[in-house]
């Protein structure tokens, strides 16, 4: 072949690969340019109903709660739960006082144990009978009381001689019990009257326990299936409203406040015996701020708070809370309470600290009104209605 054939040849050759490679480009943009028919959605993924006891259900009464993202996509929150409060359920009242004789028994063994040393060693001249006179007078029985036992216990000593131990405690029962007074009415007003509440006004002295007493009386109602207001007319202590309303919350009972330190107590007292007849409550326990039965105003604005009360509704008892420690000064505090307020009823509290239980019987005797709870301890059951028997027991144990 010539030297031009084959030049020839090779022009040929390529022009060839040149239109081969214009074809190709030409075919692919014509695949890109080409549009694909719409496909059809495809269908949502089957769901499954959530079974009873299946952990990963939301419950079936939670309404599910969506919130809407940046993206537009909305996405299940989760439900918030908001923490149950636990609410307890105190131990029954009734027969509370002898579960807590052997409390009650060592507190005043000093009583009960010495008294009964002495007479039971036969052969009681002046000097034994000053010294069981002065084992009661220690006892804060008060000197009325005093002389009254010990001519009893004189006269069965000369009538019937013997002195055993036995026979001795029989006597100091028996006398005992009567002055303590098993006939008085110690039921605390917890009951509608006249279709309303039973008003419970608490007062005191500082120091005694008092709003901690209110506390521990509502659970002594609620015990005995009672619907109870509290209120809380202590507007001058710090937190003295926080702390009532923590015992309310413990067995589920409201508490009517102010939520402004010194407020009027007396307005307080006022709203909560209103509230109490809305709700239709059983029964509200106003807790007012202690004070000192020597100051004058501070006593007279307790009888204030009283006769406010008392344009919403009668009230039914005044409940005073004395220190079972404080011996004649107790009884000098209660005295001036009973003038302002009419106490009807006494709460002693500390009883489980003191050697001296004739409280009960001389601060009865000093107003003419029963005692009707004590306080046995730092518990919150640790009040119990008060039973004559099952203190006289103790006492003498």
């Amino acid at each position: 072949m010539s030297q031009t054939q084959e030049i020839l040849a090779l022009v040929v050759l390529i022009a060839l690969a040149g239109v081969g490679l214009l074809v190709g480009l030409l075919r692919s943009r014509g695949g890109k340019d080409k549009q694909l028919p719409p496909q059809a959605p495809s269908a949502p993924p089957a769901t499954r109903e959530p079974s009873v006891g299946d952990e990963s259900a939301p419950p079936r009464d939670t309404p599910k709660r969506t919130v809407e993202t940046s993206a537009g996509v909305d996405l299940l929150e989760p439900p918030v739960v908001e923490p149950t409060p636990t609410v307890e359920t105190p131990a029954p009242a009734v027969g509370r006082l002898q579960r807590l004789r052997a409390r009650l028994a060592r507190s005043n063994s000093a009583m009960g144990q010495g008294l009964l040393s002495l007479l039971s060693r036969g052969g009681l001249d002046e000097q034994a009978w000053e010294d069981v006179e002065d084992t009661l007078l220690t006892s804060d029985l008060g000197v009325e009381a005093t002389n009254e036992l010990v001519d009893s216990l004189r006269t069965r000593v000369k009538v019937e001689g013997a002195t055993d131990e036995a026979t001795v405690r029989e006597w100091l029962r028996a006398d005992l019990l009567t002055l303590v007074d098993p006939s008085m009415d110690r039921e605390v007003a917890s009951s509608r009257v006249d279709g309303r509440p039973a008003v419970v006004m608490v007062v005191g002295v500082n120091g005694t326990g008092k709003t901690t007493t209110v506390g521990k009386l509502a659970r002594v109602l609620v015990a005995e299936d009672k619907d109870v207001v509290l209120g809380a007319a202590d507007t001058f202590r710090a937190a003295a409203a926080d702390q009532l309303q923590t015992w309310g919350e413990r067995v589920g009972v409201p508490t009517i406040r102010s939520d402004r330190e010194g407020a009027d107590p007396a307005a307080v007292a006022f709203d909560a015996v209103k509230g109490a007849a809305e709700a239709e409550a059983d029964v509200v326990l106003i807790d007012t701020a202690g004070r000192l039965h020597n100051k004058v105003g501070l006593m007279d604005e307790l009888g204030k708070v009283k006769r406010v009360i008392e344009k919403q509704s009668p009230i039914d008892e005044v409940l005073l809370v004395l220190d079972a420690t404080t011996g004649q000064n107790g009884l000098r505090q209660a005295e001036v309470f009973s003038e302002v307020v009419n106490v009807t009823g006494i709460v002693l509290t500390k009883l489980d600290g003191t050697a001296k239980g004739g409280i009960v019987v001389a601060v009865q005797r000093k107003l003419g009104v029963p005692v009707k709870l004590v306080g046995l301890g730092e518990g919150p059951d640790d009040l119990a209605p008060f039973d004559p028997e099952a203190f006289v027991d103790a006492l003498i144990s």
